[in-house]
C-alpha cells in the first residue's frame, strides 16, 4: 500500500511555495524547478494511493519520496519565517548580511534536494513503471447520507430479552451486563434499549455514559451531573467522592433511572464508578456493555451474551447497508450472500465490507473480487483482530484524498465524540482538502465526512436540527486502525501518553514527528521542554483548563516554530509572548484565555484560518486587525466579542475585503455596522449578543438594517444579554432580513408573539430556535400561509399556555421540541395533519404530555391506514407517569 501522507505533502508544498512567492524571491528560480520535479512525483503518489499494492520495492520507494518532500518542506517552512523576520527590520534588513548568507544556504539545500529527486527518479525507473501497470479500483460517485436512524438487524428479540430483565426483579440495583467480542454490536444494542419506548416510559431518569479502557473517573463523574445541570464550574474543584455524593443525590431525587455504562473494561472501573449509584429500593438498573466475560460475571452472575447473527441476518444486514432502501440487483445476490456468510455474523465485519463494497461497481465481476478477498481465514470468532484485514480492505479502496482524511480521526481518544464542525475545519489547515473548484472547502469537508459515514467508517452520534452531522466518532477497532497506520505506516501523527510503561518522547523522536496528539497533561508534557523542529500540529485533550505559567510560555513557539494546527482549549493562555506572534504558518487556532483583548499582534499571523477563543470575560475586544488576515475563514468566541473598526481605504485605493470570511460567532451588536459587513460579503453564519435594543431599534448605529446586505448568510444567532428592561423589543420587518436565511436561533429576546408573523414570511427558513425566553405571552396564533419552509421547530422556556397550529401554518414540519414550556396546556392536535411531521420531543413539559400522546396515536392510525406512512417518533422526558 502507498503511503498517501506523501500526496499530501506535495500538495502543500507546491501551495506553499504559491501562497508565499513575494517572501521566496530570492530563491525562486530553485524554487520553480523544484516545484516541477516534484509535480511528476504527485502525478506518481496519486496514482499509488488508488493502488493496493504489496510490492516491498514500491513502498520503500514512497517513503524516500516523503523523506525528501519532508526535507523540502522543512527548508523552505523555514525560510518563510526567516524571511518575514527580515522584511519586519525596516531599513537594518538592507545590511543584513547574516539573512543573505541563509537564503544561500538555503539555495544550496534546494539544489541538493533535487539532485536526490533526480537520482530517485533515475535509480527507480522500473518501480516507477510498474505501478502504472496496476489497474486503480473504479470509485463510485459520492452520495449525501441517509439522515434517518441506521437499520437494526437482528437485535429485536435479543433486545426484548434485556428490556424484560430491565424491567423485572427486585426493587434492588441491578445491573445487567452484556457481553460480546468486539464488532458484534453491543452498544448497538444498547443503544436500541435506551431508545426504546417501554424504557423511555418507565425510566425517569436515562443516562448514557461512554467508559472505555482509558476511562477517568472525574471526568465521567463530571459528564454525568452536567446532565443534570449546565453550570458544572460549581464541581470542578470537587474531589471525586463528594462529585459521586453530588450525583447520588441528583438520582435520588426523582423516580427510578436507568445509566447505561458502554465499554467497561475491568472490574476495578466498575468497582470505581458505582459509589455514584444510589440503591434506594426504587427498581434502579444499570446496562453494562463490556467485551470480558470476568468482568460481566463481576456484576452479576448471568450476564446476558450476544448471539452472532444469522446468515440470513448478515444478508439483510449487508444489502441494507450497501443499497440502504434499495434492493439488490439479483446478479449481484449470489457473491453477496457469500460475502455476507464469510462475515460470520460478525456486525463490524459485515457494515466494514459494505463500506468497500459501496467504493466499489455494481457489477458481477467487481463483487466477485471482494468475495474471492474476503477468504475465510480473515474472520475467526477466536482472534477478532483479524478484523482489521477487513478494514485494510474497505481502507485500500478509500479514494486517495480520504484516506489521511480518515486515518487523522485517529489523532482524537477512543470513544471521544468528534464535533464535525470541528474536525472539517482542521482537515482544511491540515491541508487535506485538495480542491480547486468552485464551492467553499468546507463544502467539500462536509462531503468527504459523508462519505466516510456512508461507508460505514465513522459512526453519526449526533445529528444538527437540519439533519447534518453534529458529532461523530470511531468505532474501538477502527480507531485502533488508524491509529496503527497513522502512526506505523504513514507517520500522520503520533500519540503522546505517559504510563507505567510509557514516558515523553525525547529530542531524538520529536525530530521525526509531524503531528502530536496529547493525551496526558499537557503542562507536563510541555514542562519537558520539548523541542519537535519539524512538528505541524499539536493537539490536547484534556477537558480540564490549566492556566499556563508565565514561565513556560515561550515553550510552544521555541520548541515548534513551524506549527499549522495549536488545538489547545485546556491551556489558558493570559498573557503571550513575542515568539508567539511569530508562527507564521499557524493556520488553525483554539485557546483558552482571561484576558479581556486580543492583543494587536494576533494580525501577524497572516496564514489564519480558523480562530477559536473561549474566555470566561462577559466581553472581548479584539484588538487585531482581522480585515488584515486575507485567509481568515472562521472567528469563534463563546462571549460578547468587539470587532476593530475597518481602517479606511488610503486615497485611490478600495477598501480590502475577505472573501473567504465565512464565520463571525459571537460579535457585539456595536460591532455590526455596515463597514464591517462590508468587509466580509460571503458571511454564512453570524451570531451577536449584547444588548440587542442597540441592533433592532432603526436608526442606530449598529442597526439590523447593516445585516441585510449580508446576501450569502443562512445562520443568524441573536442572544440579548439579561432581560429586557425599558422598551419592548420587536423585530425588523421581514425584508430586512438576508434572503437566503435557513436557520434562525432567539435567546432572551422576550419578544412577543406576534412578531413571529414577520419570520413565517422568510421564504426559506428551515430552522427556528426559540431558547430560553425568547417570546413572552399566553398565546400564539401563527398566521395562515407562514413558515412555508419550516423543517425544524424548538420551543424553550417559556410562558406559552394556548397555542393554535396546523399544516395550514407549518406545511413542511419535520421535527418539534419542546423545552420547559410548564404551561403549555395541549399541542395542537392540527400538527397530526402535517405529512411531514416526524419527531416530537418533550421535555419537562409535563401538561402537554397528553395531547402529544393523542397527536401519536393519530399518527399510528394514519400510517396503518396507509394514508400518511410517514414514521412518527414520540419523545417525553420526564415520563408521563
Amino acid at each position: 500500500m502507498a503511503d498517501i501522507a506523501v500526496n499530501f505533502l506535495v500538495e502543500n508544498l507546491m501551495q506553499l511555495l504559491r501562497d508565499n512567492a513575494e517572501l521566496l524571491i530570492d530563491v525562486k528560480g530553485e524554487a520553480e524547478n523544484l516545484l516541477t520535479d516534484l509535480n511528476e512525483f504527485n502525478a506518481f503518489l496519486k496514482q499509488a494511493a488508488k493502488c493496493r499494492s504489496e510490492n516491498e520495492v514500491l513502498k520503500e520507494l514512497v517513503k524516500k519520496i516523503r523523506t525528501v518532500v519532508n526535507s523540502a518542506e522543512d527548508a523552505i517552512d523555514k525560510l518563510v519565517i526567516e524571511a518575514k523576520l527580515h522584511e519586519d527590520k525596516g531599513v537594518v534588513k538592507y545590511v543584513d548580511i547574516a539573512h543573505y548568507k541563509r537564503v544561500r544556504d538555503v539555495a544550496v539545500e534546494i539544489r541538493g534536494i533535487r539532485e536526490r529527486v533526480k537520482a530517485m527518479r533515475r535509480d527507480n525507473a522500473h518501480g516507477l513503471q510498474a505501478l502504472q501497470d496496476e489497474d486503480p479500483f473504479a470509485v463510485e460517485e459520492r452520495k449525501p447520507p441517509v439522515v434517518e436512524e441506521d437499520a437494526v438487524v437482528g437485535f429485536d428479540k435479543e433486545a426484548d430479552k434485556v428490556i424484560d430483565r430491565l424491567l423485572q426483579g427486585s426493587g434492588d440495583l441491578v445491573v445487567i451486563p452484556v457481553v460480546g467480542m468486539p464488532g458484534l454490536g453491543k452498544t448497538t444494542l444498547a443503544n436500541k434499549i435506551y431508545k426504546h419506548s417501554k424504557i423511555e416510559y418507565a425510566f425517569f431518569t436515562r443516562i448514557w455514559v461512554y467508559v472505555s479502557q482509558s476511562y477517568r473517573r472525574r471526568e465521567l463523574f463530571l459528564n454525568i451531573i452536567s446532565k443534570f445541570t449546565r453550570n458544572t464550574k460549581q464541581y470542578h474543584d470537587m474531589c471525586e467522592e463528594d462529585l459521586a455524593d453530588t450525583i447520588q443525590g441528583f438520582l435520588g431525587k426523582g423516580g427510578k433511572y436507568l445509566v447505561v455504562l458502554d465499554d467497561v473494561w475491568s472490574t476495578e472501573a466498575w468497582e470505581r464508578i458505582k459509589i455514584a449509584f444510589p440503591n434506594n429500593n426504587k427498581y434502579n438498573r444499570v446496562l453494562l456493555t463490556t467485551r470480558d466475560s470476568k468482568v460481566a460475571k463481576h456484576c452479576n452472575d448471568t450476564p446476558h451474551n450476544l448471539k452472532f447473527l444469522t446468515a440470513k441476518e448478515s444478508w439483510i444486514l449487508l444489502e441494507k447497508k450497501v443499497f440502504q432502501k434499495d434492493k439488490c440487483p439479483g446478479e449481484l445476490g449470489r457473491p453477496g450472500q457469500s460475502i455476507a456468510r464469510k462475515c460470520k455474523g460478525l456486525p463490524l465485519a459485515i457494515v466494514v465490507i459494505a463500506g468497500a463494497l459501496i467504493g466499489k461497481g455494481k457489477t458481477t465481476r467487481e463483487w466477485e473480487q471482494v468475495d474471492q478477498s474476503v477468504g475465510e481465514h480473515l474472520i475467526n470468532k477466536d482472534n477478532p483482530e483479524n478484523c482489521n484485514k477487513l478494514v485494510q480492505m474497505s481502507y485500500d479502496r478509500l479514494p486517495y484524498d480520504l484516506k489521511a482524511c480518515f486515518l487523522y480521526c485517529g489523532a482524537f481518544p477512543k470513544g471521544f465524540e468528534i464535533p464535525a464542525w470541528k474536525l472539517i475545519r482542521m482537515w482544511i489547515a491540515e491541508g487535506f482538502i485538495q480542491y480547486k473548484g468552485n464551492l467553499p472547502l468546507e463544502y467539500k469537508a462536509e462531503d468527504y465526512l459523508n462519505d466516510l459515514v456512508n461507508r460505514n467508517l465513522v459512526m453519526v452520534m449526533q445529528r444538527t436540527s437540519d439533519g447534518q452531522t453534529k458529532t461523530c466518532r470511531l468505532h474501538d477497532m477502527l480507531h485502533e486502525f488508524c491509529k496503527q497506520e497513522a502512526t506505523k505506516e504513514e507517520n500522520l501523527f503520533q500519540e503522546v501518553t505517559i504510563g507505567v510503561e510509557q514516558s515523553f518522547p525525547g529530542k531524538r523522536e520529536l525530530s521525526t514527528y509531524r503531528r502530536l496528539s496529547i493525551h496526558s497533561s499537557i503542562l507536563e508534557f510541555l514542562s519537558t521542554k520539548p523541542v519537535g523542529e519539524y512538528v505541524r500540529s499539536l493537539l490536547s485533550f484534556s477537558s480540564k483548563n490549566i492556566e499556563m505559567p508565565a514561565a513556560d510560555i515561550p515553550v510552544i513557539p521555541k520548541g515548534f516554530p513551524l506549527l499549522r494546527v495549536l488545538d489547545v482549549e485546556s491551556i489558558k493562555f493570559n498573557r503571550f509572548c513575542k515568539e508567539f506572534f511569530q508562527l507564521y504558518h499557524l493556520r488553525y487556532i483554539a485557546i483558552s484565555s482571561d484576558l479581556v483583548k486580543v492583543p494587536k499582534r494576533i494580525g501577524e499571523l497572516w496564514n489564519i484560518q480558523t480562530l477559536i477563543i473561549n474566555t470566561q470575560q462577559s466581553t472581548l475586544d479584539i484588538q487585531a486587525d482581522i480585515w488584515s488576515l486575507p485567509r481568515l475563514r472562521h472567528l469563534h468566541t463563546n462571549t460578547c466579542a468587539k470587532l476593530p473598526t475597518p481602517a479606511a481605504p488610503k486615497s485611490n485605493k478600495v477598501a480590502l475585503v475577505n472573501q473567504s470570511l465565512q464565520t463571525l460567532s459571537t460579535i457585539s451588536p456595536e460591532s455590526c455596522t455596515e463597514q464591517v459587513f462590508a468587509r466580509a460579503p460571503n458571511l454564512k453564519k453570524l451570531g451577536i449578543r449584547g444588548k440587542l435594543a442597540l441592533l433592532l431599534e432603526a436608526n442606530k448605529i449598529g442597526s439590523f438594517n447593516s445585516v441585510t446586505k449580508l446576501h450569502c448568510l443562512e445562520n443568524l444567532k441573536l442572544i440579548n444579554d439579561g432581560r429586557q428592561t425599558g422598551k419592548q423589543l420587536s423585530l425588523p420587518q421581514a425584508y430586512i432580513f438576508p434572503t437566503k436565511l435557513r436557520k434562525l436561533s432567539l435567546s432572551d429576546t422576550w419578544l412577543e408573539w406576534d412578531d413571529m408573523s414577520i419570520l413565517g414570511q422568510l421564504e426559506y427558513l428551515e430552522v427556528l430556535k426559540l431558547k430560553e425566553n425568547a417570546c413572552k405571552g399566553e398565546c400564539w396564533e401563527p398566521k395562515v400561509g407562514g413558515f412555508r419552509s419550516l423543517q425544524f421547530l424548538s420551543i424553550e422556556r417559556t410562558n406559552l399556555a394556548s397555542w393554535t397550529a396546523s399544516t395550514e401554518q407549518f406545511p413542511r414540519l419535520k421535527h418539534i421540541v419542546l423545552i420547559s414550556c410548564d404551561n403549555l396546556e395541549e399541542i395542537p392536535i392540527g400538527l397530526a395533519d402535517i405529512r411531514s411531521l416526524q419527531v416530537m420531543e418533550l421535555q419537562n413539559s409535563t401538561k402537554a404530555a397528553k395531547s402529544a400522546r393523542e397527536i401519536q396515536v393519530k399518527k399510528d392510525k394514519q400510517t396503518q391506514e396507509g394514508t400518511k406512512n410517514i414514521g412518527f417518533k414520540l419523545s417525553i422526558f420526564p415520563p408521563d407517569l
